[in-house]
Order: C-alpha cells, then structure tokens, then sequence
C-alpha cells in the first residue's frame, strides 16, 4: 500500500450541499463508509483532489416506511441493514446479502450505497501502483490493453456487490440527486455492461436513497454467494432468487447474478417458466439459462468455467429452496 495523498475533506450535512462541493471542486469524489474507495485510494487507483464525507449528512442515514415502501439512505450501514427486522422480513434477500458482504468489521463501516456502486474487480486492476505499473498497467488504468482478453479494446472488470442482485429481484429504484436536481430511476437502470465505466450515473451525482417497493415486499427471495474464503472476500460469484408461486407452479420467477459479469443483471428468458412445476428437468434448465448468461473472464484467481457451473448451480438450489418453502 502507498501512502495517503494530500486532499482536502469536506464534511457537508445536507445532500444538496453535498452536491454542489462535489461540482464544484475538479476531483473530488464522494466517501462514506470507504472499506473499498480507501483501499483503492491506498493503492494508488484513485487520486482524489478532495473526498465529500457523507457521514454527516442525516437523510443518508435514515431507513423509513411509507405507503409506497421502504426507503434506505445511501449512507445506513450493512450491518443496519442485516439487522432490521422489516428488510429481514419483507425483502429477505437484501438482508441476507448486506449480512454476506466482506466480514462484521467491514458491515459496520460499509454502506448500502458504496456497495451498490462499487467499483468492478480485477486481478490486473486491483493491485499496487508498483504491480500495476511493473506489468505495463491496464486498459481500465493507465493502460492499453486489457490483459484479461489481449486481442480487444474492452474491460472485463467484473461487478462484485452483493446488494445490487438482492435489490433488482424486487424491482427496487433509487435516487440520483445531481446539480440539475433529484431524479428516481429503476436500479437496473443505473449498469453498464462495461468494466471501465459501469455506472450510467452523470458525473457528480449522488446516489442517496434506495427504494424497495411496497408491492414487492413478503414474497420469498434469498441471496447466496461463493467466494475463496467464508469472509472478506468478494463474491466469485452470486445470485439472488425471487419467486411466487400458486398451486405448486411458477406465477413468476426472478434471478439476478453478480461477480460474472461487469454488471449486476436480471436473467432474461424467465417468463417461459410461468405455469411450469418445478421439477428436476425445469430446476436443471433454469441453471442452464443462467450460466449462459454468465459471462466470467478470468478476472480472479478461480477458473471462469468454474464460477459459470457455480452461479448456475446457486441460482438452482436457491430457486428449489425457496419453491419448497413457499
């Protein structure tokens, strides 16, 4: 790890004012609970001019209920969000997947909103200066080619949060609040599949709230990820599961991955399993659906092939589990 550099650090209370430090100042980047940014920052990778420290800022703090659902602030850790009885009992699969990030050290510091937004991953990015510079850098930093796939002009970075798949099963949204005002937008809406620039995001905008929709909430959903060591480590690879069912058959079902492509994504091709029980031969075509949509390089130590057969076969037991449950 190197050193820090010198920035300036701002500590706004109001997302507005926020906003505009962040606008105003040419390099400035927003910080909250910072297990990842500051390693990053550490590293060498980010090179802020200033960090906009959102931990005084109480609308990111807070997790409300209305009418139309529950509302978590960017800034509420993960270990709030595990731990409170409403995602636990509406919204399952967030509460299981902000319980697997990392350990309980980095839960009480790490926030919904950085995780959401993390960074993607790479064995070749995600090193010290000295590493990276000694192997000719990269095509996400400094570089030009991608050592993951040489022959093309793309990043394969891979998307490794764990409470974006949780959060797209229930058709979640969030907001952006930007210089031009706040906008609410569906979550899927805010991924590239892009490893070097994977947040449809305006530069200076922030991500403040994340909303889960009261028509979304009760109905069976849970979130599973393999990974070289029981904690700390991210995801080799992920999947969150929603299901509803009637008569013993599928009304609807919903997976979405993580850690096999650059971006969090639901599986597409689902609905032709509505109406179909599930047995055996639908649980194995369904795990066939979703490790042809996913698309590993090798990004991490572990064989792509592997983290493919793995994803599809979480995806499998989830969807089972939950269809015996239900």
């Amino acid at each position: 790890m190197e050193l820090m550099p010198e920035f300036d650090l701002h500590r706004p209370t109001a997302v507005e004012e926020a906003v505009k430090l962040c606008n105003e100042t040419d390099g400035a980047l927003y910080v909250a609970g910072g297990t990842d940014m500051i390693v990053n920052v550490r590293r060498g990778i980010e090179q802020p001019t200033a960090l906009i420290d959102l931990s005084a800022v109480e609308e990111l703090q807070q997790i409300t209920e209305d009418a139309d659902g529950l509302h978590i602030g960017a800034a509420v850790t993960l270990e709030t969000v595990s731990n409170d009885v409403r995602v636990q009992k509406d919204f399952t699969a967030v509460a299981e997947a902000a319980a697997a990030v990392a350990g309980p050290t980095h839960q009480s510091y790490g926030t919904v909103g950085g995780n959401l937004c993390l960074d993607t991953r790479c064995l070749f990015y995600n090193q010290s200066e000295w590493w990276r510079k000694s192997n000719d850098y990269c095509l996400k930093k400094n570089g030009t080619i991608c050592h993951v796939a040489p022959g093309g002009k793309r990043c394969f970075a891979a998307f490794s949060g764990d409470v974006a798949p949780a959060a797209l099963i229930h058709n979640a949204e969030v907001d952006l609040v930007g210089p031009n005002g706040r906008r609410r937008v569906p979550l899927t809406d805010i991924y590239r599949n892009d490893g070097m620039n994977h947040l449809a995001i305006e530069p200076g905008e922030l991500l403040a709230v994340l909303h889960l929709p009261k028509s979304e909430a009760g109905q069976p959903s849970t979130y599973e990820k393999a990974r070289v060591r029981g904690s700390i480590d991210f995801p080799l690879a992920g999947a969150a599961v929603w299901i509803k069912q009637s008569s013993g058959k599928i009304d609807e079902l919903r997976i979405a991955l993580t850690a096999v492509n650059p971006y969090p994504h639901l599986i597409k091709g689902l609905e032709k399993f509505t109406g179909a029980v599930l047995d055996d031969a639908v649980l194995d075509e369904i795990a066939e659906i979703v490790q042809s949509q996913a698309k590993p390089m090798k990004t991490t130590t572990v064989k792509p092939w592997y983290r493919r057969r793995v994803v599809g076969s979480i995806a499998r037991r989830l969807t089972k589990r939950l269809s015996e449950a239900s």
